[in-house]
């Protein structure tokens, strides 16, 4: 029996419309005549949700809520419905979990089509608690998701998910507010948002690396445009980067990203093109300034690990310099641009022209084998023609009577030079040539016989020399190639050691250096499990290792933590190498996780302060007028003490002061609430400050206040209730801090271009450079503020309010001494309908 088929509505976020998307599916896919039913689906009584289920076939659940996977299988569908993988099971249940109830289906033959969050990932648990502040109660093994036959993402917007939730489309009214200020917090959103989308990419790329894999296709697809910079180190670098920046913009019609430009210094083993440390340093700062990112791979042939880099990440084009090279050292073979260009296919490659073209270079030999192949040819050469060429030499009649040890002198020269430039094998042919040439050619010229002692002496003395001149040679080229591959080694390791100290790439890019720099398939970090089992905590390529057994190479970073490659078993030479990164792989993860740490702990810190603050407010503010209430009230309803009218009507007055006040205090705290939870949605309208200011003086002392508002002054786009609250909160903290009784708070408005501004100025103490920066944030009040006059709420409130009406409010020095308050506000189009009063409270 053939097994079943996955298929996964991926959400970005809960709420997202995951459910619906799974039911609609069944009814699309009933109504083309599969045979469909609904195993499980929670609709959590939305109306929309639920009213998609008539009309399909359902399977009762389990009393536990499980998915009764006997009757589905019994029942035998096409197609099952079993919405939320992630969902744990009751106990008792037959499975813990209800992926694997999906599992025992699949295996049954029977198609699925499910749902799952993206935080509901077990690799994505650790970002999902940083991001949100508490991990998921519930996840599921990426692997189970990854084995689904097709994964699509269900999104929307954060404004948008958080308009369905103000609408009650998600949560009930009673949870609005502790959703939309816990975990519907817009920034939680929109970091989910990016990861869903993130990881749906990888899973994208990986799907077409496998396909491309598989059908053995070696051209580029130009689905988007991926440059690639080769980089020597040189000074020339910087010039590179920016012109592959602007390639790369112009590509994408904007700013380069990460995942649009690259570049690629690739480190032979023997250290040719060794950057200086502050060039490279200075071209990989540019470069993250620029938004690309850097890669540095270990490689024996520049050309090939620059091509083999590019094809590997799918780039379109790659940026390299002009050589560096002298004309006369082409003679040692092409450029490494000249082979790039050749070899590149359907790359684009550009060859940037720079102020270091031609200033030369030594060529340097390859790694890891002693001499390079350009010095044995040049040795070969020497060993076969040198000996011929001097022999012919010094048959010429003038050179004719030198003598016999001149001419073995000289071959020996020219062995022991062979020696040198090619190594063993052709110093040993180059001596044998000159034995020859000296016994059968030089000797008899001087009257000798051919064979002789001397002769025999000669080539021996030949061979040896030559011998050790070339065994010396190779065994200083190999320990110069040894030193080489480990200086290019060690700085690997230090640029990633750099990255890890500086926090300037996440766990999940170093990953990918790891895995680009050993030409692996993936690499993956798992941690054990307290019960048992291996966790993957991140991985990049595919297929991800589940467990270290799977591994073509695992090295243990700790007791709990182990490095796992795939793609190809490693040489011992480079497992060295491999534990360095390793070992600065766990650095970068505890790095990490105390970040997440920290900011949890500030987080909780600044909550804590919040609390404290709100608690030393109810502790005072709130309680003093529940006092005077509780007085006043006791002595009215006192039947022992007698009360005149004017001690009975003083009393009530307390009461409704105290009133007015406790409800003013509980108003701002609802107020700040909404602020902070941006909940504010203002119904903007044109509204005449003439109209709204009048309001807001309502209950202040009738001399506190002068009102300077011209009625021609034009109108402004605001909410009234919004504004009028706006305005009473500053206007009554301007009287509270007035000193003066004879020199009234002003509020006076005035045109100003496309906006109009109403100031509020007192003459009080006034707020130093600091304190206005400090004076908005919540449960601030000045140092001498008299006790019992709110909670420190008003001015945070009235900025909130102004800026969700798109205006400004900040604070100035009044002339003369004391503070004023500048809203600033659109004015309003003349044609634009007044707003309709009403005072029923602030927009919603």
């Amino acid at each position: 029996m053939a097994r079943g088929k996955l298929r996964i509505y991926l959400g970005s976020a809960p709420g997202v419309g995951t459910t619906h998307s799974a039911l609609a599916e069944a009814h699309r896919r009933s109504a083309g005549g599969t045979d469909t039913v609904v195993a499980v689906a929670h609709t959590h009584r939305r109306p929309g949700t639920e009213a998609l289920l008539r009309g399909l076939e359902t399977i009762p659940t389990l009393a536990s809520g499980a998915v009764d996977t006997g009757a589905v299988i019994e029942r035998a569908p096409a197609l099952a419905i079993v919405d939320d993988l992630a969902h744990a099971n009751a106990p008792g249940s037959p499975n813990p979990a209800r992926w694997q109830d999906v599992q025992e289906l699949l295996a049954a033959g029977i198609n699925v089509v499910s749902t799952v969050g993206i935080h509901q990932l077990e690799s994505l648990n650790d970002v999902v608690k940083q991001i949100t502040g508490a991990p998921p109660v519930r996840s599921v093994p990426d692997r189970v998701v990854r084995a689904a036959t097709e994964i699509e993402l269900v999104d929307l917007t954060p404004q948008e998910l958080r308009r369905r939730m103000a609408h009650g489309d998600i949560h009930p009214a009673e949870r609005l507010d502790a959703a939309l200020s816990d975990f519907y917090r817009e920034g939680n959103l929109a970091a989910l948002r990016e990861l869903a989308l993130l990881w749906t990419a990888d899973r994208v790329e990986e799907g077409l690396a496998r396909y491309r894999g598989e059908h053995k296709i070696r051209s580029t697809w130009e689905a988007r445009e991926r440059v690639v910079v080769a980089l020597t180190g040189g000074p020339e670098g910087e010039t590179l980067i920016l012109r592959a920046a602007r390639v790369a913009a112009r590509s994408r019609g904007g700013h380069p990203q990460p995942s649009h430009l690259m570049a690629v210094h690739v480190v032979p083993p023997d250290g040719i093109a060794q950057a200086p440390t502050d060039d490279l340093l200075r071209q990989r700062r540019l470069l993250a300034e620029l938004g690309g990112t850097y890669h540095q791979v270990v490689g024996n042939d520049v050309p090939t690990g620059l091509l083999e880099f590019a094809r590997g990440v799918h780039a379109t084009q790659i940026v390299l310099g002009s050589s560096r090279r002298s004309a006369w050292q082409y003679v040692f073979g092409p450029g490494v641009g000249t082979i790039v260009a050749r070899e590149s296919g359907d790359i684009d490659v550009h060859i940037v022209t720079h102020e270091q073209v031609g200033t030369g270079r030594w060529p340097l030999p390859p790694p890891g084998r002693g001499l390079g192949p350009h010095r044995r040819v040049a040795g070969w050469t020497l060993a076969v023609v040198a000996p011929f060429l001097l022999t012919l030499v010094l048959t010429v009649p003038p050179l004719r009577g030198v003598g016999a040890a001149s001419d073995a002198l000289l071959l020996l020269l020219i062995t022991v030079s062979t020696a040198a430039v090619g190594g063993l094998w052709p110093a040993l042919s180059s001596a044998v040539l000159s034995a020859l040439l000296l016994t059968f050619v030089l000797s008899p010229l001087h009257g000798r016989p051919p064979v002789s002692l001397d002769n025999m002496l000669a080539l021996t003395a030949f061979a040896l020399v030559g011998t050790l001149v070339a065994v010396v040679v190779e065994m200083a080229a190999r320990r110069s190639a040894q030193a080489a591959r480990g200086r290019a080694e060690a700085k690997a390791v230090t640029l990633l050691a750099g990255s890890v100290l500086s926090g300037s790439e996440p766990l999940q890019a170093l990953l990918r250096r790891i895995r680009k720099t050993f030409a692996q398939r993936s690499a993956t970090l798992l941690e054990q499990r307290d019960e048992g089992g291996w966790r993957v905590v991140h991985s990049v390529g595919a297929p991800a290792c589940e467990t270290p057994d799977e591994a073509d190479v695992q090295v243990a970073i700790s007791d709990t933590l182990t490095l796992a490659l795939r793609g190809r078993v490693l040489p011992a030479a480079d497992r060295g190498v491999l534990r360095a990164f390793a070992a600065h792989i766990g650095i970068a993860l505890e790095h990490q996780r105390l970040e997440w740490d920290a900011a949890e702990a500030r987080g909780q810190a600044a909550g804590n302060r919040i609390r404290t603050a709100l608690l030393a407010a109810v502790s005072h503010d709130l309680r003093s007028p529940l006092t005077s209430i509780k007085a006043s009230l006791s002595t009215l309803r006192a039947t022992d003490i007698e009360l005149d009218p004017e001690d009975r009507e003083t009393l009530l007055e307390t009461v409704e002061e105290s009133t007015d006040r406790l409800n003013r205090l509980i108003d701002n705290l609802l107020d700040m609430s909404r602020v902070h939870t941006d909940n504010v949605r203002p119904r903007l309208r044109a509204v005449g400050l003439e109209e709204v200011v009048p309001v807001t003086l309502l209950g202040l002392p009738h001399d506190s206040v002068t009102v300077d508002v011209p009625d021609h002054l034009p109108r402004v786009r605001a909410d009234a209730g919004l504004l009028e609250r706006s305005i009473a909160n500053v206007v009554t903290n301007a009287v509270r801090y007035n000193p003066d009784p004879s020199s009234p708070v002003l509020v006076a408005a005035s045109a100003h271009g496309e906006n109009v501004q109403l100031r509020v100025a007192d003459r009080g103490p006034g707020v130093s450079d600091e304190g206005k920066h400090r004076m908005f944030e919540a449960f601030q009040r000045l140092g001498d503020a008299p006790q019992g006059t709110g909670v420190g709420l008003g001015l945070a409130v009235a900025r909130g309010f102004v800026e969700a009406m798109h205006g400004t409010l900040t604070p100035e020095d009044t002339p003369g001494g004391g503070l004023t308050m500048v809203f600033t506000l659109k004015a309003a189009d003349p044609n634009e309908a007044g707003e309709e009063r009403s005072h029923a409270g602030p927009g919603r």
